[in-house]
């Protein structure tokens, strides 16, 4: 067992390990996903966070170690955040005929995103750094990570409930606009961009191009919308 030991010390050692290990789970979750007919709740991204998360608590690895493979993947975020603009170019049309409806479901979904994840945070005890991480969830990762340092959450915990809440929004969001009888793509698809982040537009661009088309430009919106309006809301209530 000695040159295996050895062999994993040296390799633990090396960034390239968790990142090739965090696209070998992706891509695991993702075939998972397209064996099982594309359904919601086989979702890749929470398929490759249990993978990486069985391994790394298998092999004792600290966060602070595969962070620095897995930085990589992280810096991709920035970019990835930015090219939201090509949506917002390519439907601009769109935008300007229904600029006035975006406008009040942008603000009504984003306040309420803001208000209620920190009123049930506050209902279950939760105060301080913990419950200000709360704040910022909806957003995408780059910008809910900076709004919860500027309003003094912790970016990690902040990090992860972005992920959380949009794997739940991929998993539910289908079934749930079925029921309530919700047939136009563009509300759909800016709900769910508003709502679930980059993982609910993936999704949304999964069942219908104009869908995802109103998922990206609400995600970059509410973007917007959560770093300006999210210290206001703080600063008012606390």
């Amino acid at each position: 067992m000695t040159p295996v030991v050895d062999i994993w010390v040296y390799l633990t050692d090396e960034p390239l390990l968790w990142l090739t290990a965090t696209v070998l789970a992706y891509a695991v979750g993702d075939r998972a996903f397209r064996a099982s007919g594309r359904k919601t709740y086989v979702n890749p991204v929470l398929i490759a966070m249990l993978l990486l998360g069985a391994v790394l608590l298998a092999t004792g690895t600290t966060y602070e170690v595969y962070f620095d493979g897995a930085q990589f993947v992280h810096f991709l975020l920035g970019p990835a955040t930015v090219a939201l603009a090509v949506p917002l170019y390519t439907n601009r049309s769109h935008i300007l005929r229904t600029a006035l409806p975006m406008l009040a479901a942008l603000v009504a979904g984003g306040l309420t995103a803001m208000l209620t994840g920190l009123g049930v945070g506050w209902a279950l005890g939760l105060r301080g750094e913990v419950l200000l991480s709360l704040a910022p969830k909806s957003a995408t990762s780059p910008i809910a990570i900076g709004v919860a340092e500027a309003i003094g959450g912790i970016p990690s915990l902040t990090a992860a409930l972005v992920i959380l809440t949009g794997i739940l929004g991929a998993v539910i969001v289908t079934p749930l606009y079925d029921a309530l009888g919700v047939r136009d793509y563009r509300a759909r698809g800016f709900a769910t961009g508003a709502s679930a982040s980059g993982i609910g537009t993936a999704r949304a661009f999964q069942v219908d191009p104009v869908a995802g088309a109103f998922a990206g430009i609400a995600m970059g919106l509410n973007a917007l919308f959560t770093a300006l309006a999210t210290p206001l809301v703080v600063g008012w209530l606390f």
